[in-house]
């Protein structure tokens, strides 16, 4: 029987109103008590000015394997992962071949177990090599446990398609994972449609493209009863959309990634690449209404998009490379230091964004602190210091637009199944 013993730290966890210092006690991989007396462990962790959270879920990544082992690999993705704070990661579906199959489904699985790092949640494509026209094999991938669905960077444009999908996902229980962009209105713009795209001479966005596609799916939803999760929320105005479906009943949760909400066209030194994400940045007002959302809990939770490119493909220049930046190892400093430091969001406020409703939506194993619940935690130290460099990364690729950021937060250990993953030096 293995044992940890988590000391001197500050138990926050959200769903039991909990957040005041104390001990836990993890035994074979499930929490044991709190506050144990006289406890001894084969493990003792020192979370001394540490706070001790659900362990954190990035609902949206690109693990880039199998296909795409240039990029990521799911091994490396894990190592940044649990370097992360995150326990468990739910990647997406455009590899190559596309996870729509059991075949690829349980391959990503396996690969996974063998690394033995963070719980890994494959999300599976809406259609068949996520082309948009027929429907993936949902059944089976359900049978095999499957519960969120997608065709992530690549939006199913036709509407009877995504409406036949939806009635299909609400029968297996699960949830539609969106990627809201209409392409006839995108048109293969690199950025937001304004200004600074006027001034460097790159073709631009409107945030209609996403925003439209939105109002279509919320609506599609309602008529299906479906559940409906919007990735990478980035404007304003689809936020209000969000808003007005909740108003009206339908089950519809969204997600903001930290680029979003701690970066603005504003804050593009100029066409670099590192700067190029989909949907892409947008104006303050934009970033401010993200915040917000956050702040009021009508963003449900915040995930990374981490999606990894290689140098090269990075240096084709801004209209040629691929959009996407890293994220699973700067989420967490920059949390801390945009939403927490600054009084936007208490520390359970994140542990619900990060780890909470993150796992409820995905259908994982719930996230807890309670004597009973599996052992998966999350400790940040709120006032260590952070630079973001590059260099230090697990991840394979290194395309990130906070290099040499100074930021105040960082994990201090991960643990998976009452195993240390990680534990900062």
């Amino acid at each position: 029987m293995s044992s940890l013993l988590i000391r001197d730290g500050v138990l926050v966890d959200p769903t039991a109103g909990l957040e005041r210092p104390g001990h836990l006690l993890v035994r074979d991989g499930v929490i044991a008590a709190i506050d144990p007396r006289g406890a001894a462990a084969d493990r003792v962790v020192d979370a001394a000015g540490a706070y001790v959270l659900p362990g954190f879920v990035d609902m949206h990544v690109h693990l880039r394997e199998p296909g795409f082992e240039h990029k990521e690999t799911i091994a490396t993705g894990l190592l940044a992962a649990v370097r992360g704070g995150f326990t468990a990661v739910a990647p997406m579906p455009n590899t190559q071949p596309v996870c729509d199959s059991p075949q690829v489904y349980k391959l990503v699985l396996d690969r996974a177990a063998a690394v033995r790092l963070a719980h890994v949640h494959p999300i599976a494509a809406i259609t068949t090599g996520s082309r948009g026209t027929e429907l993936a094999d949902l059944a089976r991938l359900a049978a095999l446990g499957c519960r969120a669905f997608s065709n992530d960077g690549q939006p199913v444009e036709d509407a009877a398609t995504m409406l036949r999908a939806m009635e299909v996902v609400r029968r297996l229980g699960g949830v539609v994972i969106d990627h809201c962009e209409d392409k006839t209105l995108s048109r293969g713009g690199a950025m937001h449609a304004g200004p600074e795209a006027e001034r460097w001479g790159v073709t631009g966005q409107t945030p209609l493209a996403e925003e439209v596609h939105i109002a279509r799916d919320v609506l599609l939803a309602e008529a299906t009863d479906c559940r409906l999760h919007i990735p990478h929320l980035s404007t304003a105005r689809g936020l209000e959309l969000v808003r007005w479906a909740r108003r009206r009943g339908v089950a519809v949760t969204a997600e903001a990634a930290p680029h979003h909400f701690c970066l603005s066209t504003a804050d593009m030194p100029g066409p670099d690449p590192n700067y190029k994400m989909n949907p892409p940045l947008r104006p303050p007002a934009d970033r401010d209404a993200l915040i917000g959302g956050l702040a009021a809990g009508d963003i449900d939770a915040i995930a990374t998009d981490h999606a990894p490119h290689a140098d090269a493909e990075k240096a084709r220049g801004f209209q040629d490379a691929p959009p996407g930046v890293i994220g699973l190892e700067t989420a967490v400093p920059l949390i801390m230091d945009r939403l927490y430091h600054t009084g936007r969001m208490g520390i359970g406020q994140i542990a619900l964004a990060c780890a909470v409703l993150p796992a409820r939506i995905l259908g994982a194993p719930a996230r807890s602190l309670q004597p009973g619940a599996a052992a998966h935690l999350t400790l940040i130290d709120p006032d260590r210091p952070t630079v973001i460099a590059r260099d230090g990364f697990a991840s394979r690729s290194r395309n990130t637009p906070f290099e040499g950021w100074r930021l105040r937060g960082a994990v201090r250990a991960t643990i998976v199944d009452g195993e240390v993953r990680y534990h900062i030096n």
